[in-house]
């Protein structure tokens, strides 16, 4: 299985991330990657980019030199109603939001807690992808949220990221995944990648894929295409949305 379509990465507006948006751009194009969404985080995460980067996005256009490029944020949840910190009219104009839950701006609970707050984004129209999702700090019912996910066509992301990075979530992103492929959620596969040296990997996401026998017609982002057809679906773009140059 081959993922060419980056639904998950960071530009330096996001300032532990290393590269801009012309490099990441760029890099992916020479990876033979299809599309590269650029997805900084929320404005409420330390480092993160004011509500006006979003805004602008607009600046960048469609398509850079046949690659398809995706206007993007991973907003973060704030609380356990499921709150994110991006306004709606900034939500409605991005191509593709992931909504994540990130030490910094969101308290531990409950399981029930968890629970409630990712039952709510999944509700949310303007979220397309739960962000990594497998933090054991933030353990919430796995089967109540991915029904969910399944009734408003969501995505599930497996992070590679993860792997390198917070290598105690392994457990629960591999039972995740497993669930995705029973109850037949969507998921994609991303590097989240925070420099153009972390492009175009995600071993560890399809590694856990061929682990829980996850068929391809599951994986939202193995073509740019696939891709751009369950946004469009979904959220009720025109397929002309994406071709302006």
């Amino acid at each position: 299985m081959k993922i060419l379509a980056e639904t998950h990465c960071h530009t330096l507006a996001s300032t532990h991330a290393y590269n801009t948006a012309t490099e990441m751009i760029a890099a992916a194009g020479r990876l033979g990657l299809e599309l590269i969404s650029l997805t900084d985080h929320g404005p409420k995460l330390p480092d993160a980019p004011h509500h006006w980067h979003f805004g602008n996005l607009r600046a960048i256009p469609h398509k850079v030199d046949g690659l398809y490029v995706l206007r993007g944020a991973e907003a973060n949840i704030l609380d356990y109603t499921g709150a994110i910190d991006l306004r709606e009219d900034i939500l409605r104009d991005l191509d593709i939001v992931i909504a994540s839950i990130h030490h910094p701006v969101f308290a531990p609970g409950t399981l029930t807690d968890h629970t409630a707050a990712y039952l709510s984004v999944v509700r949310n129209p303007y979220v397309d992808i739960i962000g990594h999702c497998g933090t054991p700090e933030f353990a919430f019912d796995v089967d109540a949220v991915l029904e969910e996910a399944k009734k408003y066509d969501k995505i599930i992301e497996i992070n590679h990221h993860t792997f390198d990075v917070r290598q105690a979530s392994i457990p629960n992103c591999e039972h995740i995944a497993r669930r995705c492929r029973e109850i037949g959620v969507k998921v994609a596969a991303s590097t989240d990648a925070h420099s153009i040296y972390e492009l175009g990997n995600v071993q560890h996401s399809l590694r856990v894929f061929e682990q829980v026998g996850m068929p391809e017609e599951l994986v939202v982002n193995t073509t740019a295409e696939k891709l751009l057809r369950h946004l469009c679906a979904r959220r009720g773009y025109d397929r002309s949305r994406f071709e302006q140059v």
